[in-house]
């Protein structure tokens, strides 16, 4: 499979000048390990996945480390939790030497109680997910930016299947205890038919006969694992009665879609779940934007008691916002605009943020060209430009 740089990549090489191990979060496939040992080719390389390997380090954690050649690659390393401490006196004992610890992981929250018990102030953390649009003209609303898929268009089906079952037997019972897998599964699938609706646990625990706080462990292992998208709501005053729930996305649209049984564009373009998806795939859009330039996740939705909405709330540098609406159409008129017209009043007042509708594009080019004062269209990669 053909390497396709990543975006995330100057950070890493900076990271590793900067500090003595580098920690790489995200979901499972994103291509952690790919990129750590493209980066890094003389790093060895130690999968904690293997049980030969799991034996040694359990039997000898610190002989284990001490052994290997450094740099080195410890691939998923919440398989061995109990190294982070080993690492952090190795790390100790030559503070100036940086860049030799090249940690990944998959379950985000278990990974991060070690590092901040071990390494804080000694590890670089960054996430990555998913290609974006800007790293590969591939990703697609339809088959999303897993690197595995893009490779392999034709056997996307067949991928998604295998990891949703390897996903529920491996990372789901290492991060909970859950006995009913099957009602797991039937939850994903409710789930996207809720892709890009507010949460409502009351609402997908009756259908499956499950306590509301069940659904909130779910959600919460879907989070921590990076497989959804929670977007909370944007809480500055505007002098408006907001509702509170977050938006709930698939961070990935290819396995949205493979979960509401779409496999074709016309499929996809014929879906009453084209918007919902559109929209899902321009929140993770943002979100990788953020993440490959070794920024904190910054999104936000908007919605007050009286129906205004805006799709997202983007901070942007000096405390100012961008605001954005997410449209699957190819056909861009300017009531389009009137919400973020409306909340842009609120939050600005003479001043008011930068505002986009951003659409799927047309095969004719549509240009940029302004809907109202201070308001834009513009296709997906203009606007991942314009908030860079």
């Amino acid at each position: 499979m053909t390497y396709i740089p990543r975006a995330i990549e100057p950070v890493l090489r900076r990271a590793a000048r900067d500090f003595p191990a580098v920690i790489l979060t995200g979901p499972r496939r994103s291509g952690k390990t790919t990129v750590f040992r493209r980066l890094f080719p003389r790093a060895s390389y130690v999968l904690l996945e293997d049980p030969d390997v799991l034996s040694r380090v359990k039997a000898d954690p610190r002989g284990f480390l001490e052994g290997l050649k450094l740099p080195v690659v410890l691939d998923e390393i919440q398989n061995a939790p109990e190294l982070l401490g080993f690492v952090r006196t190795l790390v100790d004992a030559a503070p100036r030497s940086m860049g030799k610890w090249l940690l990944t992981g998959s379950q985000e929250a278990p990974l991060m109680r070690g590092v901040t018990e071990s390494l804080a102030g000694r590890a670089a953390v960054l996430q990555l997910w998913p290609l974006s649009v800007t790293e590969s003209s591939k990703v697609s609303l339809l088959r999303g930016g897993f690197p595995e898929v893009l490779a392999r268009p034709r056997s996307a089906r067949t991928w998604f299947s295998s990891y949703v079952q390897t996903y529920l037997e491996r990372d789901v019972r290492a991060v909970a205890a859950i006995r009913d897998l099957g009602s797991f599964r039937r939850f994903l699938g409710l789930l996207a038919t809720r892709h890009g609706q507010t949460v409502n646990k009351t609402d997908l625990a009756a259908p499956l006969g499950v306590s509301v706080p069940t659904i909130s462990s779910w959600l919460d292992i879907l989070e921590l694992t990076s497989q959804i998208l929670l977007v909370p709501p944007y809480f500055e005053n505007f002098g408006k009665r907001l509702v509170k729930s977050p938006k709930l996305f698939f961070a990935d649209a290819g396995l949205a879609c493979f979960l509401l049984g779409l496999e074709t564009e016309k499929q996809l373009d014929a879906s009453p779940f084209l918007g919902p998806v559109f929209e899902g795939y321009v929140a993770a859009e943002i979100v990788k934007s953020q993440l490959n330039a070794g920024k904190r996740r910054e999104i936000y939705h908007f919605r007050d008691q009286k129906g205004l909405e805006v799709d997202f709330v983007v901070p942007t540098r000096e405390g100012k916002i961008t605001l954005v609406e997410a449209r699957a159409t190819r056909t861009v008129r300017p009531e389009l605009a009137r919400s973020l017209a409306a909340l842009g009043a609120a939050a600005g007042g003479a001043n008011p943020p930068a505002s986009f509708v951003v659409h799927r594009g047309s095969a004719a080019g549509l240009e940029t060209r302004a809907l109202r004062p201070g308001v834009k269209s513009v296709p997906l990669p203009e606007l991942l430009a314009a908030l860079r």
